[in-house]
């Protein structure tokens, strides 16, 4: 669950984003895992979803190295991809600012970080998967 106030916008990363609402401070804590809010789904559980939903959920989902998807349940699942962010996943629990962040600016992080199948596959830009 988002720590700190945000709000959605369109993104010149893909599509929209995850942008700040107020300044923050370096190391600040921006997201944990909140059971109640975010929810862990089992690969098996996951596959029973029927199309549309199942792509929809997936675009949203990260997996984690027990092989469980996270999807977080507020805007946080808005934040995009980048190869130098100005947020990291630690510990994959929650993710805090590498640096301070302005009014407005888009929150990043590097999936690759946290998210095993992107580990795997690279990370997607439209169609064309973008490895190490």
């Amino acid at each position: 669950m988002l720590r700190v106030p945000t709000y959605v916008a369109p993104s010149p990363i893909a599509g929209v984003g995850l942008f700040a609402a107020t300044r923050l401070s370096a190391g600040s804590v921006i997201w944990e895992y909140t059971e109640g809010v975010d929810w862990r789904i089992d690969p098996a559980d996951l596959e029973r979803f029927p199309e549309p939903y199942q792509s929809r959920m997936r675009h949203y989902v990260y997996q984690e190295e027990s092989g469980v998807y996270v999807l977080c349940g507020d805007n946080a699942k808005y934040m995009n991809h980048s190869d130098d962010p100005n947020c990291d996943d630690p510990e994959g629990a929650y993710t805090v600012t590498n640096r301070a962040i302005c009014v407005g600016e888009e929150l990043t992080c590097d999936y690759r970080s946290f998210d095993m199948e992107t580990r795997a596959i690279g990370v997607v830009l439209g169609e064309v998967a973008v490895g190490d």
